[in-house]
């Protein structure tokens, strides 16, 4: 298969994605891969790394585009990249379509087929391409909310750990899922003073014999954040619904009832987000303030820490591109549940019920093309 990796545009996104090492097991398989030029500066590979691994390095993303059966990518395609995409091209990135209505009706128009890294599902239920970014949005949105609690940043101007004889931030993290859970562990390491919020009964015993002492857990409900909110200094958002938008578990009207400074960090932002006053923010610009609550909503937390993140996500979505390449979308799909549930868009029809039910489309069952 002849395999594209352009460079990601998006603001301040410096992931790709792929390795030169993931670039060499590809081409050792007898595939061909084509490589943006300075496509993976960011995250520390350079193009001769790439040449090393045996890519064939290019110029132009519209030269990528134009000759690749299958586009590896990092984060949604934006809208000038829309008209690059080509009729039953497989592209294999993060889609979220769910919370982009532009996005999916364009990927509809393109004919491509969009295989989304976040709806990849195994039978337990986990999302093995997503829980790598999970991992770390959730520990970064303990650092980043940390730093806007300095007052200069329009924070409350309280340290998360606290020192001797002054009593340590209060962190909220609504979730107890990957992003809560390594949220938790960061803020817990940091000395705060942490409380998970989760509907799962199951997953609150497992994270209250986990986690340190400074953790407590509780189930989930609107009295229950009501009356959280009102002396929490740092509120993460770390819910997510598989495909689909994820709950407004704050409201507007909440925000009246948080102290001034209290830091907003919503992780879900890029699955149209569980905070109601959240709108997707950029690492050039990731802050804004509304009732004296400050909100930190950047759509691509991980991007900030491309090393990392691209190793990552690439140990991760590897062994579905190295199957997708050597058996074809379709067999592949057939063969394999996990990626089977990734396909969300093919030939102009939703194969997602998620995101047909997000903007009232109408969904067609996968097995049509399967």
């Amino acid at each position: 298969m002849i395999i594209g990796v352009p460079k990601e545009i998006k603001n301040n996104e410096n992931r790709v994605a792929l390795t030169p090492a993931g670039t060499q097991e590809l081409v050792k398989r007898g595939h061909t891969v084509y490589v943006q030029k300075t496509a993976g500066v960011g995250s520390g590979f350079h193009d001769e790394d790439y040449q090393k691994a045996g890519a064939t390095l290019i110029n132009d993303a519209a030269e990528i585009f134009s000759k690749a059966e299958m586009i590896m990518k990092v984060k949604e395609p934006i809208e000038q990249e829309y008209k690059l995409i080509k009729k039953d091209q497989l592209v294999f990135t993060y889609f979220h379509f769910a919370s982009y209505e532009p996005l999916t009706k364009a990927m509809i128009a393109s004919g491509a087929t969009c295989l989304a890294y976040e709806t990849v599902e195994r039978n337990d239920g986990s999302l093995p391409l997503l829980i790598p970014m999970s991992e770390v949005a959730g520990r970064m949105s303990i650092q980043e909310g940390a730093k806007y609690l300095e007052k200069p940043l329009k924070g409350r101007g309280i340290l998360l750990g606290g020192v001797p004889g002054v009593k340590p931030a209060k962190v909220l993290v609504l979730g107890g899922g990957v992003v809560g859970t390594n949220a938790a562990k960061i803020a817990a390491g940091m000395g705060a003073d942490v409380t998970i919020l989760d509907l799962n009964l199951t997953r609150l015993r497992y994270l209250d014999d986990v986690m340190p002492k400074n953790v407590h857990t509780m189930v989930s409900n609107e009295y229950t954040i009501r009356e959280l909110i009102k002396d929490s200094d740092l509120i993460i958002g770390g819910v997510l619904v598989p495909g689909a938008k994820a709950p407004k578990l704050i409201t507007r009207d909440m925000l009246k009832s948080m102290r001034p400074g209290t830091v907003l960090v919503d992780v879900a932002v890029d699955q149209g987000g569980c905070i109601e006053t959240c709108q997707p923010t950029t690492h050039e610009d990731p802050t804004f303030i509304i009732d004296d609550v400050v909100h930190y909503c950047v759509a691509n937390m991980p991007g900030a820490v491309p090393y990392t993140s691209t190793l990552a996500l690439t140990n991760a979505t590897l062994p579905y591109a190295i199957r997708l390449a050597s058996q074809g979308w379709k067999k592949a799909c057939h063969e394999s549940l996990e990626l089977r549930n990734g396909l969300n868009v093919i030939n102009g029809d939703v194969v997602y019920k998620a995101v047909a039910d997000a903007f009232s489309l109408p969904y067609t069952d996968v097995k049509k093309y399967l």
